[in-house]
């Protein structure tokens, strides 16, 4: 009787996946119909620039002309997926230069659950894995006991941060273009019953995608995800080495990869990134290196999230791959369109607010800093570390306190905002990280730090949540965020153990960080969760170098800015002025008093501004006398009136190394025509480190700026000159700079 109550059993579930197959396949394909037919023209190298021009580069959905295919593209990347026997991806191409990235199919995503792996589609029987012919496409297999292709449905694009705007940005707007959700289905076998999504954002105007995996439990048991390949690409490779490791060739530079799972406060990305395998191929044997060493394999994953249990009826989302096809190898240009990606994605970091750093010792010191950045053009102050704000203090006493003074700043137009340490502290044995290889508390990246999960850490996420909805507080200097610290506790209730400890960490952090950005509530973190909602970063600096004179800090002030911007925009990056003393020196490495070094304090203020990138001015005022405030009110007046465009992208010049001349550009090609007076396409900044009058000619490139024929050169001191370009979009411009100086040109 039990044996027939098993086959009835088995026959049922096969009964209901052949349903659902077979009703989703139809829908498929009634969806299939309704799409335009891709034509041949849609694959034509673009005539215009993207990087100047990006708007007549619409995503779309499309199908090929004998139905077999789902075509996904914006007229600058384009991705072919085969959808019978089962979908896989079969061609990935860099429509600006043509070039193919697949060499081989593979699933499009491949998961583990209680210890059983499964592909999420994909196709096999392709034995030539060194390039792909679509005709061989026919004449493959469904991968057993894979999860199988049933539906699709098509939307628009919606942000991942629900920003709210409360400073002023460099005009982006929200992203547009079309999300494509590929449903799939268990294997007929599986004992978990699980609804996988495999779903794609298409990016108007960049040649972007970016891609992600759900996993929504249907049963009535939790299911242990073990892990998540949200991402599998066997790429061409870059070069051929008959003998090497992966470590010592090249990885596919045709495309870059940036996901959501960033830490480490290395304050750049592609070393805080935790998700990013490239793998050899064995199955790969008719590559060039002899021991099949070539890392020509792809997979995105975080190497430390297995075991989550997802429950009954709840939606496991995975890590988003942002995927940025390149065109060129030149440095510059690829910083560029990875700039554009953050103005595209998080659009949240195009707010550059205007802020002092405020060290207070009472709250009459706040309102006077307070009524100097109204008086100033200033835009806000952040408490300092070091300040007497305490987030974590939630007495009625300590909120209303608070409260005031957010209100008298608020009064004055001025945004209030402060300081608040998480990570590098120890908290007690029952809240620290515990060590899984000692079992005790240690072990961090701090050494002792506390877990997120911990009872400490989650009432530490309520605290920051209640101050700011009190307080009506405008920006939060997070510093030693999670910087994903792994716990062995099995008592914290933020994590099960030690295998999900860093995921629901980290998710922890997220989520605060979104919740505090869609409040409109400004972040400051140094690491790397623009992703999520932060907004700033450190643009890169060693501490210790401002306790080296001001002279000093000057060159090497200048070096990382120009180091910085390379990959991030000018607003995603802060710097640091030491108004009073930080990290030792002596009288010769602070600026205070202000007037006795006002030639320095308007230097150091003058190459941050015409960069683009605010510093936090560290100390108790912002001026000292009258001549001080004209000073800083002139130089914030300038900013202000040259806002758009110093805030537009860098052109790296010359890197300042004491000797020479050094500088940068920005350059719009976007700029309102019709204001081009107050909105030049680009301003040109050049400074003079020598104790001589320097005279120069350089040439000037203003290709990205859009200029293809002249273009005029306006002066600080209002003299105007109008050069011709050459065949390079070249002006050759002869300049003088006065010894320690520094001058700039708008340019139209």
């Amino acid at each position: 009787m039990e044996a027939h109550q098993a086959v009835r059993s088995v026959l049922s579930v096969v009964a209901f996946y052949v349903v659902l197959c077979c009703t989703t396949i139809l829908t498929a394909y009634g969806q299939l119909s309704e799409l335009p037919i891709w034509e041949e023209q849609h694959s034509q190298i673009p005539s215009t620039d993207w990087l100047i021009n990006p708007t007549s580069f619409k995503a779309g959905v499309f199908k090929s002309s004998d139905g077999k295919d789902i075509i996904l593209s914006n007229g600058l990347t384009k991705r072919s997926f085969r959808i019978a026997p089962n979908l896989t991806c079969f061609d990935y191409t860099n429509v600006v230069n043509g070039q193919q990235l697949i060499r081989a199919v593979r699933p499009e995503a491949r998961i583990t659950l209680n210890g059983t792996t499964y592909a999420i589609g994909g196709l096999s029987g392709q034995k030539e894995q060194a390039y792909l012919k679509p005709a061989w496409l026919d004449n493959m297999e469904v991968i057993p006991n894979a999860f199988k292709y049933s539906d699709f449905n098509v939307t628009t694009i919606t942000p991942n941060v629900n920003w709210k705007k409360t400073f002023w940005s460099s005009g982006a707007l929200p992203p547009t273009g079309v999300r494509v959700i590929f449903e799939f289905i268990a294997p007929a076998g599986s004992k978990e019953k699980m609804k996988v999504n495999v779903v794609y954002d298409v990016y108007d105007g960049i040649p972007l995608m970016v891609k992600w995996i759900e996993l929504k439990n249907l049963g009535n048991e939790p299911v242990r995800i073990d892990r998540v390949v949200n991402e599998i690409l066997a790429f061409s490779e870059e070069e051929s080495a008959v003998v090497g490791t992966p470590d010592q060739m090249k990885k596919q530079h045709g495309i870059y990869v940036e996901t959501n799972y960033a830490f480490n406060n290395a304050m750049r990305y592609d070393i805080s990134d935790q998700t990013t395998h490239w793998k050899i191929d064995s199955t790969y044997t008719s590559q060039v290196n002899y021991n099949y060493q070539t890392p020509c394999l792809l997979e995105i994953y975080p190497e430390k999230a297995p075991g989550i249990k997802l429950q009954p009826g709840e939606t496991f989302t995975s890590v988003r791959s942002h995927e940025l096809l390149m065109d060129s190898y030149d440095r510059e240009r690829r910083g560029l369109a990875i700039r554009r990606m953050y103005r595209t994605v998080a659009p949240w970091t195009t707010q550059n607010p205007i802020f002092m750093h405020l060290i207070s010792r009472t709250d009459e010191e706040v309102r006077a800093a307070v009524d100097q950045c109204a008086e100033t053009g200033y835009e806000a102050v952040i408490l300092s570390f070091g300040s007497h704000l305490n987030m974590e203090d939630q007495s009625i006493e300590n909120l209303n306190r608070w409260k005031t003074l957010a209100d008298y700043a608020h009064s004055k137009n001025i945004k209030l905002g402060g300081y608040s340490l998480f990570s590098s502290r120890k908290i007690s044995d029952n809240d620290d990280v515990v060590d899984p290889k000692t079992g005790k508390p240690g072990g961090a990246f701090f050494g002792h730090a506390p877990c997120f999960g911990s009872n400490w850490g989650l009432a530490y996420r309520d605290k920051i949540k209640k101050f700011f909805e009190y307080t009506g507080f405008d920006l939060w200097e997070n510093d030693g965020p999670y910087p994903g610290d792994v716990c062995a506790s099995r008592n914290h209730p933020g994590h099960e153990d030690l295998a999900d400890s860093q995921w629901k960490q980290m998710e922890i952090q997220k989520e605060l960080y979104r919740w505090l950005n869609e409040r409109g509530v400004y972040i400051n973190a140094p690491d790397w969760y623009f992703m999520d909602g932060t907004h700033k970063i450190a643009i890169g600096y060693r501490e210790v170098n401002f306790s080296l004179s001001r002279e000093q800090q000057i060159i090497l002030n200048r070096q990382n800015i120009f180091d910085g911007t390379f990959e991030k925009t000018s607003s995603m990056g802060w710097g640091f002025v030491p108004l009073t003393k930080y990290h030792g020196g002596g009288p010769e490495s602070v600026l205070e008093p202000l007037e006795q070094h006002l030639n320095d304090y308007e230097q150091l203020m003058f190459q941050y501004y015409s960069a683009g990138v605010q510093a936090c001015y560290r100390g108790p005022r912002l001026f000292d006398t009258e001549k001080t405030k004209q000073t800083v009110q002139s130089m914030i007046a300038w900013y202000k009136q040259y806002r758009n465009i110093l805030n537009a992208d860098i052109i790296h010049l010359r890197r300042a190394d004491g000797r020479d001349w050094d500088g940068w550009l920005h350059l719009n090609p976007n700029a309102s025509i019709d204001k081009a007076s107050v909105e030049p396409r680009g301003m040109l900044v050049l400074f003079n480190p020598t104790e001589e009058t320097i005279k120069r000619k350089i040439r000037v490139p203003l290709y990205y700026g859009g200029m293809n024929q002249s273009a005029t050169f306006k002066e600080k001191d209002g003299k105007t000159i109008k050069l011709s370009l050459n065949n390079q979009q070249e002006a050759a411009l002869e300049f003088t700079i006065p010894a320690r100086g520094y001058t700039w040109y708008a340019i139209n």
